[in-house]
């Protein structure tokens, strides 16, 4: 099927409902609302060239979850407060709609991490992120003990606050306000940082994008809560085992020119943009 149409996901905010609903009485049928309060269940049509998220970086996680393993990429139009996904800002949507439907734009792969958490025989969950799983404590807990080993050599026991398991895009997220360092999408990578670290020598990592990780609490653990992505979130038992392995299911992200990410990242973050 020839793919015609760009999927809008709208952020359930009223700026966002009334951009889209802009965007369709200017682009008419070239154009879809997708109900984003479906969550992972919303539906897609077959003929998308890609999906326009009208929304921050919460709302492109979820997008990014619909679209699970299908070939449709994603661009990202700024409507939150930070927006390290947003390639585009909103007085320049129309321009990049139209440059979309003329196939005037570049595809770049963003990794995703798959996350596998067992326990006994039994898997509770089993899903890709785009950004992060973290390990929380509850705000009254004792401090959270997360053995970490790579490739099944024990590596240490971070104890904190928690564990931010990141991938490179996931680096500008949870990561980078727990200390952890800004990696660039296309480096191979997954990002391992502490959060508020008990012992001083427990930094973040930055490891090869091939490793198997395996994460398990020790020390009685209670109330540890493991989050994917921000977006669904799971109780951990003491005898629990996450396994974390880069997916074969990159998420594809329209931009439109090679160098983007650092016109967004120096953006966001507020750098001066070098020397005069």
């Amino acid at each position: 099927m020839e793919k015609k149409r760009i999927g809008i996901f709208v952020k359930p905010q009223e700026d966002a409902q009334q951009k889209a609903g802009e965007l369709v009485r200017t682009f008419g049928e070239r154009v879809v609302i997708i109900d984003s309060r479906q969550g992972a269940d919303a539906r897609l049509p077959d003929d998308l060239i890609c999906v326009l998220v009208l929304g921050g970086d919460g709302t492109f996680l979820s997008a990014a979850r619909v679209i699970g393993d299908r070939d449709i990429p994603l661009l990202g139009t700024k409507f939150g407060e930070v927006g390290f996904l947003a390639i585009i800002l909103e007085e320049h949507l129309y321009e990049a709609l139209e440059q979309v439907f003329k196939g005037a734009y570049i595809i770049h792969q963003r990794a995703r991490l798959n996350i596998r958490l067992e326990r006994g025989n039994a898997i509770l969950a089993d899903v890709d992120v785009l950004n992060d799983a973290v390990i929380n404590k509850s705000a009254l807990s004792r401090l959270a003990s997360c053995a970490v080993y790579l490739d099944n050599i024990y590596l240490t026991t971070f104890r904190a606050d928690g564990l931010i398991v990141a991938t490179p895009t996931g680096s500008t997220a949870y990561s980078l306000a727990a200390g952890g360092p800004v990696v660039h999408p296309a480096v191979p990578s997954i990002i391992l940082t502490p959060i508020c670290p008990f012992t001083l020598t427990n930094r973040p990592l930055l490891i090869p994008d091939t490793t198997s990780i395996e994460i398990r609490l020790e020390d009685s653990p209670e109330d540890i809560i493991l989050t994917l992505d921000g977006q669904e979130g799971f109780e951990m038992d003491a005898d629990d085992r996450i396994f974390i392995t880069t997916s074969p299911r990159a998420v594809k992200v329209i931009a439109f020119e090679e160098q983007s990410y650092f016109k967004v990242l120096k953006t966001r973050l507020h750098w001066s943009g070098g020397r005069s």
